[in-house]
């Protein structure tokens, strides 16, 4: 078989003291051995999977896993008391032997430990977080049902597996914010796929379009919209995409940045990093203006600007940066603090019931113009894409500002909202009801374990 030529080789080195002194870890870390052949136990692993699932097992034997000697058991294998260990029907006799589906940041850690920390600390294994805790997306509140946020929202933030409970609604799930049976946060393969975990289609922007596209961030399409990504799209195939981590430098593997470059790669002088909120001045995501609040902003930008002089003058990358600070700016003053201090007047008078979120047009207007045209407008002007940040952003702010307004005055002149109808939140209209309380019982809707309470 064509696995048994890959097994030859000499397994790769582990994590050292220094990353031991930063205490114990979920998973105990894979003892070094040099050995050319493997135990009988992980070679009857390999021959089930390679019959009952011969797609996964190619993948694996041209992943850099399997020249290193790493097998099914040492990413799958479960300890007995763990949440999600379960028997596989190739092991149900073995007692001491239990897998699980899951595999963690935690047990990538045992043999990337550097990567796991920075990626615990990233934006990407608080999507979860952010989703529920920093945006508070109302329609995780019992606006949407359980099928829609399965196949909607949880696919990119994640799903509440942390109990071990493996169901139709929670996996399978690979999103970069999941909360995982042994505490930690996040999933690796949802950039470094599973089984092959190459390292060209992780440095490559489809990558991150698997997320980071349509209405609200649309981060694929601002990139291949600008300079950088047409560059890449005429020249893609000449470039290096297997070089090592840090090693990876423009003009000697590729010509153009793409996503990995200016939020991952270590080039020139900066080091790779999984903290992809590492060079980031502003909070783009979010409702307001915010700036970085993992990182020292004035830093972050530092580190961007880095990035650009790899290619351009200091001159260009301080003026592009300057003019991306004041359109931040520029949305902040001139839209969302305005459109902000009109509603939570409409709040405060109680002519707009505070719940349900999406009862009333209004809600919906003010929703779309931070969480779609604003992001828009503010990434479109971060990532040269110059008709997200006119048409599909500033100019649909403008335009749909003028319908907040006038739908602000018939709130003020009817004295209530407009009610609305929304499918799939309970199937009923929701209509006007003076300060709706919270509906019974929504904080214990499966799988929003730990969403907060309404302010």
């Amino acid at each position: 078989m064509a696995w048994m030529g890959l097994l030859a080789v000499v397994a790769a080195g582990r994590a050292g003291a220094a990353e031991a002194e930063k205490g114990p870890l979920p998973h105990v870390p894979k003892a070094i051995t040099i050995e050319r052949g493997l135990t009988d136990l992980e070679k009857s692993c390999i021959e089930c999977h390679s019959k009952s699932e011969p797609g996964k097992v190619r993948d694996w034997e041209q992943s850099p896993h399997a020249r290193a000697n790493v097998t099914c058991l040492d990413c799958h294998r479960a300890q007995l008391t763990d949440k999600d260990a379960m028997d596989c029907p190739g092991t149900q006799n073995l007692r001491d032997v239990k897998i699980s589906p899951v595999v963690s940041p935690a047990k990538c850690s045992r043999c990337h430990p550097r990567e796991a920390e920075q990626h615990a600390r990233s934006k990407h294994a608080r999507t979860w977080e952010i989703m529920t805790k920093e945006i508070k997306d109302p329609w995780l509140r019992g606006m949407n049902n359980e099928i829609e946020r399965a196949t909607g929202c949880f696919a990119c933030h994640g799903s509440d597996i942390s109990d071990g409970k493996l169901t139709a609604e929670n996996w399978p799930n690979a999103g970069s914010g999941r909360l995982n049976p042994d505490g930690s946060k996040g999933s690796c393969v949802i950039c470094h796929t599973a089984h092959r975990f190459d390292i060209a289609e992780a440095r490559k922007p489809e990558n991150c379009g698997q997320c980071h596209m349509g209405p609200d961030h649309p981060q694929d399409e601002i990139y291949f919209e600008s300079k950088h990504g047409k560059i890449y799209l005429a020249e893609k195939h000449k470039w290096n995409f297997k070089a090592a981590p840090d090693a990876w430098e423009p003009h000697k593997d590729f010509r153009a940045p793409t996503c990995a470059v200016c939020h991952m790669s270590g080039v020139g002088p900066l080091a790779t990093t999984h903290d992809v909120g590492e060079r980031l001045k502003w909070e783009a995501q979010l409702p307001g203006l915010v700036k970085n609040k993992d990182h020292e902003p004035d830093a972050a930008r530092k580190k961007m600007a880095t990035v650009c002089v790899q290619c351009h003058s200091p001159r260009w990358a301080n003026n592009y940066l300057d003019r991306y600070d004041k359109a931040m700016d520029n949305y902040g003053e001139n839209y969302f603090k305005p459109a902000k201090a009109l509603m939570d007047d409409l709040y405060a008078k109680k002519l707009l019931t505070a719940w349900p979120i999406f009862d009333e047009e209004i809600e919906f207007v003010y929703y779309e113009f931070w969480h779609n045209e604003g992001r828009r407008a503010r990434m479109g002007a971060a990532m040269m894409g110059p008709d997200f940040a006119w048409w599909h952003g500033f100019y649909e702010l403008k335009k749909h500002y003028n319908k907040f307004v006038h739908l602000a005055e018939k709130v003020k002149a009817d004295g209530h909202g407009s009610p609305v109808f929304v499918p799939g939140a309970g199937g009923r209209n929701l209509t006007p009801v003076e300060s709706a309380p919270l509906p019974q019982g929504w904080l214990e809707i499966k799988g929003l374990k730990g969403m907060p309470k309404q302010e």
